[in-house]
Formats: structure tokens, C-alpha cells, sequence
């Protein structure tokens, strides 16, 4: 227990630059209790579920995140800041995972049994960011902030946007990303190719217009009435 409690803190001091020594970790950071607890949770779930209910919801109380105790955490999770996190009763969470506030792993209401994401090894899952339903989110993978993703997610994916889409694929690891702000903008990506187009389009009919010899107007009724 108190090997994986200085694993979290070690973990909090490696990712997050505000974090000044050991014991401002202990005493400040909501995800070192919430995880502290939830482990004892997780044991007491198999033989007193009420009991261990309770828990996790003093817990939420008193650090803002609630995390299921039938969900599976892995080692060395970090959740930042922490206020409005959700991890639903079948959500599993491997290994080096970040989460940041107000992420939800939940389930969609129409599944029974297994309900809740898989989340993979070396994950980040950025603020406001929805994860809902039974399936996986791969190793290596990274959520941008605000997405709602609700099918699977393979390894080394960057989802973004509502319903969240795959915008990038890399297929070499590196260190945990931990960078937000560096995120594919699809909806901006195809308003510049439109632009493009346009440009390309303009130029074109400005060239035809020279081949036939006619000036062109700046109404499409003007250069129909020169074609003609």
C-alpha cells in the first residue's frame, strides 16, 4: 500500500511542474487521497460493497473525484486537479495514465455488465473530456480536451473534437505526452483546404476569362452576361 503511495506522488512530481517535494504532494493533491483510498475501497468492495460505497463517496466529497470501487486502477495514475472526475464501476486503467479535471469514463446507460472504457497504458485524457461505453482506448493514446469519444481508440491515436475523431497516428512511443495545446484543429484543417480551393477555383476562372478575352466581373450575372 504504501510502496503504490510513493509511486503516486513520485509519479505527480515527474509530470507536474508545480509540484514542489514529497510532502507538498501528500498534503495538497486530491489524487493521492483518492487513489489512497479507493485501494482500500477496492478490497473492502468484495466482502462489504455498502461499506465500501460509502467510502468512495466521502471520498468524492472531500476531494472531488469519485471513483467507483469496483473500478480496476493501475499503477502510478494521475488525476490533476482533480474536481468533477468520474470512473465508472467497470472502468479499467493500465499503467503511467493521466487524467486531467472534469473527465468522465462512463457508460452510455444501454450496456449491461462490462459498461465502462479500458483504458491502455502511457494514456492522457484531457480536462472536460468524455470517455462512455465498452470499449478500448489503446496504449499511447491521447484525448484532447473537451472530446466525447465514443467508439474504440487504437494504439498511438490522437482523438479530438464531438464525437471525437482520429486526427493523428504515430507508431513510435515516446515519453508520457502531457502536451495539450499542440492537438490537430480538424474543423480549422478543412476550412483552410476550402480556402485553397477557392483560391485554386478563382485563379482558374481568372484565366479563362483571359483566354476568351472578357474582363472579369465581380457578380456571377456580370460573367455570364461576358461569356455569352
Amino acid at each position: 500500500m504504501f510502496d503504490r503511495l510513493r509511486e503516486d506522488v513520485q509519479a505527480i512530481l515527474d509530470r507536474d511542474p508545480a509540484a514542489k517535494n514529497f510532502w507538498q504532494v501528500v498534503l495538497c493533491y486530491p489524487s493521492v487521497r483518492a487513489l489512497f483510498w479507493h485501494r482500500i475501497s477496492y478490497k473492502l468492495n468484495r466482502r462489504h460493497p455498502l461499506i465500501a460505497r460509502w467510502l468512495s463517496q466521502r471520498v468524492r466529497h472531500k476531494t472531488g473525484i469519485e471513483i467507483h470501487p469496483g473500478a480496476t486502477v493501475g499503477r502510478r495514475l494521475f488525476i490533476d486537479h482533480g474536481m468533477g472526475v468520474v470512473i465508472g464501476e467497470t472502468t479499467e486503467i493500465g499503467d503511467d495514465v493521466t487524467l486531467y479535471q472534469d473527465v468522465t469514463l462512463g457508460g452510455t446507460g444501454k450496456d449491461v455488465g462490462k459498461r465502462h472504457p479500458t483504458i491502455g497504458d502511457h494514456v492522457t485524457i484531457g480536462a472536460g473530456a468524455k470517455v462512455l461505453g465498452p470499449f478500448r482506448v489503446g496504449d499511447n493514446s491521447k484525448i484532447g480536451a473537451g472530446a466525447i469519444v465514443l467508439r474504440e481508440v487504437p494504439p498511438d491515436c490522437t482523438v479530438v473534437g464531438n464525437p471525437g475523431r482520429i486526427v493523428r497516428k504515430k507508431y513510435q512511443r515516446v515519453a508520457i505526452d502531457l502536451n495539450q495545446i499542440d492537438l490537430p484543429d480538424p474543423v480549422q484543417e478543412r476550412i483552410d483546404s476550402l480556402l485553397k480551393r477557392i483560391d485554386e477555383l478563382e485563379h482558374r476562372l481568372e484565366e479563362r476569362a483571359r483566354q476568351i478575352g472578357c474582363e472579369l466581373f465581380d457578380t456571377p450575372d456580370r460573367v455570364d452576361d461576358a461569356l455569352k
